[in-house]
């Protein structure tokens, strides 16, 4: 099978890579012919294609980068990223185009459709819409959507609730859509490489304190300034209360100036940009995971601090429900209800019973269901039913 895949950027991130996973197992596991085509990778978040670990793995799948295709909208950019796509298309002739983020995701159904001869796929990682968006945005958002929604073969949603709000806007019909979970290599959580204290005392962490970790960029919408305000009640209950930020951006200097002056700055950790497989180490580490973002579809984060053995507390934002079970693997709370946060790392910190029960639980029900292999096995069958709907039309 020949497979062209289109993402705006290779930043440090779920979506990204959970899309390195998909193309380095189709290639390496089924022989398949992979091009991934991705504009730029800049900023604080840093390039994954860059990482020692990817690196190695992509000997033999042909990587392209088109520089117009760039995350801002700018029409004249994104028209010549189009036709470049387009060129591309035409040059690779490909069985299935499977696209990934808003932008890319858009660009790169606009060419396929052009293109005309494969089939279409396009994973939604998060919605580009939603309550956090003006009324404009959002209507432009979608309507781009549903535009880019009947030049679809398949959409693969990271979580049934992605499918519910792609449905109730309108975006394509239920037929079109099927769930399939963001894939990680499930092994390194279940057995880190590195012992927990070392990893605190690297991080400037007591070995004995309670550590409350947040994994996401440093930028808007993550849900920092939250974390901050459901930590800091808890401080004279918990002298010995540390938070670990993981990852980095351009939030980073008044994240830990809001910190200083909340009381919390010798309390407060920044790991910075770490690989990927550094995670594993960090988050076995830790006591508790917390995620307090806006918007997601279904955060990475989630199962793996689970399959670390670690429970959550977490916004009850896409798909979160799906991992964060009542009573089973963690404590939900509705979206911006900073208090409902501040009782749920309460609840977990006053019970290391039940902590290590919420984690264990975890690993028992989603160390198979997160893999990567099973991703793209299950990615691929989808694949192999657009081609041959495809083939029965012609």
């Amino acid at each position: 099978m020949r497979v062209v895949h289109v993402i705006t950027r290779m930043i440090v991130g779920g979506a990204q890579e959970n899309t390195l996973h998909n193309i380095v197992d189709l290639h390496r596991d089924f022989g398949d012919e992979v091009t991934l085509i991705t504009g730029p990778s800049e900023g604080p978040e840093g390039n994954l294609l860059e990482n020692k670990r990817f690196r190695e793995q992509l000997d033999g799948i042909d990587v392209r980068q088109v520089p117009t295709l760039i995350r801002p909208i700018r029409p004249w950019t994104d028209w010549r990223a189009c036709r470049t796509l387009e060129h591309l298309l035409d040059e690779i002739r490909p069985d299935v185009v499977h696209t990934h983020s808003a932008k890319g995701g858009i660009l790169g159904r606009a060419a396929a459709d052009c293109h005309g001869k494969a089939g279409i796929v396009h994973t939604m990682h998060g919605h580009s819409f939603g309550d956090y968006q003006s009324a404009l945005k959002n209507w432009l958002y979608i309507e781009a959507e549903r535009w880019a929604g009947k030049r679809t073969d398949r959409f693969i949603c990271v979580a049934d609730a992605m499918t519910d709000e792609a449905l109730k806007v309108g975006i394509a019909p239920r037929e079109k859509f099927v769930t399939i979970h963001s894939g990680m290599d499930v092994d390194p959580f279940l057995n880190p490489s590195r012992d927990r204290d070392e990893v605190r005392a690297s991080l400037g962490i007591p070995a004995d304190a309670d550590v409350v970790a947040k994994v996401a960029r440093l930028f808007e919408l993550k849900g920092h300034d939250d974390l901050l305000d459901a930590t800091r009640p808890l401080v004279e209950r918990y002298p010995n209360l540390h938070l670990l930020l993981i990852g980095d951006g351009i939030l980073r200097e008044s994240i830990a100036a809001r910190a200083e002056a909340m009381g919390l700055g010798k309390r407060i950790h920044f790991s910075g940009l770490v690989a990927p497989e550094e995670i594993p180490n960090l988050l076995g580490a830790v006591d508790v995971v917390l995620h307090a973002s806006y918007r997601e579809g279904l955060a990475r984060v989630l199962p793996q601090g689970l399959l670390a053995g670690k429970p959550v507390v977490s916004y009850d934002v896409g798909g979160a429900r799906e991992v964060v079970l009542a009573d089973q693997t963690g404590i939900l709370v509705p979206v911006r209800d900073v208090a409902g946060l501040t009782r749920g790392l309460e609840e977990l910190l006053d019970d290391p019973a039940k902590r290590e029960r919420f984690g264990r639980t975890g690993r028992e029900l989603f160390a198979d269901q997160f893999r990567h292999q099973t991703m793209t096995r299950k990615i691929r069958a989808v694949y192999e039913e657009v081609i041959a709907e495809r083939q029965a039309k012609r």
